[in-house]
């Protein structure tokens, strides 16, 4: 450690970080908080969180966390592509995304808006047969490309039509969840083809690539402190996924890449005090004057990575053995909606928000228990036939030097393990 005053040098991300003495389950918790925070005002009240005012109409809360998730995200998820097989790292990913969504999606769809229909109607008559029915919403819904729609038998439209209600949508949080299955694809790609070992240098290209192309939008605004750069409108269609908005695919594929090159050139991040005060005022002058997404994204990524090093150690137990952070982002919205059709707004904002923070956080735990942890505990699970072939190569390799003979020994056969190495 190199001591400068009272702003420190630590030493590098590399020398700093590791797996287990972090602050990454705290920060992803407090994220994955302020989404919930942050449609508080929208789904309660009808307008976006203060933040949208504040920052020039360039952010609000939520964004901001998801800007962090996919920030995190980049860091792990590309360290996990290097580390293991593009089978096993697939593996994981389908585990640690689809059963939680999947579970979220059925007590929405099968519990929480039956429940409002008959608190609506009096009646279930209409809901299991509607056109745009639990089933439809379900098969639009399951690999996260929401291409079914975003109400479950006009549900929410019905609360929006007695006005106690302001989103069509059951879950809206659930859009960023495809941007983020398709960073999960690329890093896989980038794995399988030997980039995040052999040329890595690729992934800051890229960053800088997608840098760029915000840089331009953000010059061609009418003014600095314009707002969101770019089209909104622009989607493509990607396959499985549907259509996908060219703003996000940009800006949202830019943070996650500066997490994994982050991960991929550690042992050169400096963890400086000096540095982290410089991130925190250029992020609140980007969010005061413009240039947010240009200069603030990169300084509240230094951030973040400094809070998981910085914390104290009580911090980093947080979500080490038990993380509710994914959970309270798949349940809170759809909890929100729930309170809002039933009046909970009348308790103020504080009073809303922690009856809907109570009824995520149970819903979080029980997800966590009942259906995230169970599906993690299969991530070392091999298909049968898959054991077996391993099994043999195991015992090839293991009695290969016996059975060639010490003559194949002394001629020093191609295929023995030390002519290899």
């Amino acid at each position: 450690m190199r001591s400068n005053g009272l702003l420190r040098s630590r030493g590098t991300l590399a020398e700093l970080f590791s797996g287990r003495a972090n602050s990454f389950g705290l920060l992803r918790l407090a994220l994955a908080t302020s989404v919930v925070v942050s449609h508080l005002y929208p789904l309660g009240y009808g307008h976006l969180d203060p933040l949208w005012k504040h920052s020039g109409e360039q952010t609000d809360i939520g964004k901001m966390a998801v800007v962090g998730f996919f920030v995190l995200s980049g860091f792990m998820i590309t360290g996990s592509g290097r580390r293991t097989g593009i089978g096993r790292y697939s593996w994981h990913r389908v585990l640690r995304i689809m059963p939680g969504l999947w579970g979220s999606l059925l007590i929405s769809t099968l519990v929480i808006m039956p429940l409002l229909y008959q608190y609506l109607h009096g009646t279930m008559d209409g809901f299991w047969n509607h056109p745009a029915g639990p089933w439809h919403y379900l098969k639009g819904t399951w690999n996260t490309s929401l291409t079914s729609g975003w109400d479950v038998s006009g549900v929410i439209a019905d609360g929006v039509h007695r006005g106690t209600n302001h989103d069509q949508s059951v879950n809206g949080a659930l859009w960023s969840l495809k941007y983020e299955l398709l960073c999960y694809v690329m890093v896989g790609m980038l794995a399988a083809g030997g980039v995040l070992l052999k040329a890595r240098r690729f992934v800051p290209l890229a960053a800088l690539a997608l840098w760029l192309l915000i840089v331009n939008d953000w010059l061609d605004a009418p003014s600095m402190r314009h707002g969101i750069p770019g089209d909104m409108s622009t989607s493509v269609n990607v396959p499985l996924l549907g259509p996908m908005s060219t703003h996000f695919l940009i800006h949202l594929g830019f943070v996650f890449l500066l997490g994994a090159t982050v991960q991929l050139y550690r042992e050169k991040v400096p963890l400086h005090d000096g540095l982290a005060l410089l991130s925190l005022v250029t992020l609140a002058v980007t969010m005061r004057y413009g240039g947010l997404f240009v200069i603030g994204y990169p300084a509240f990524a230094y951030l973040l990575f400094w809070l998981a090093i910085r914390l104290p150690s009580p911090f980093q137990r947080i979500g080490r053995n038990r993380d509710f952070s994914y959970g309270i982002y798949i349940y809170g919205f759809t909890v929100e909606q729930a309170l809002a059709m039933l009046g909970f707004v009348k308790y103020g904002k504080l009073g809303f928000l922690a009856c809907a923070l109570a009824g995520t956080v149970v819903l979080a735990a029980i997800s966590w228990y009942l259906v995230e942890s169970p599906a993690m505990k299969l991530k070392n699970w091999t298909p049968r036939p898959l054991a077996r072939r391993q099994e043999r190569r195991a015992a090839a390799a293991a009695a290969g030097p016996q059975g060639e003979g010490a003559e194949g020994v002394r001629a020093g056969h191609s295929d023995h393990p030390s002519v290899r190495a």
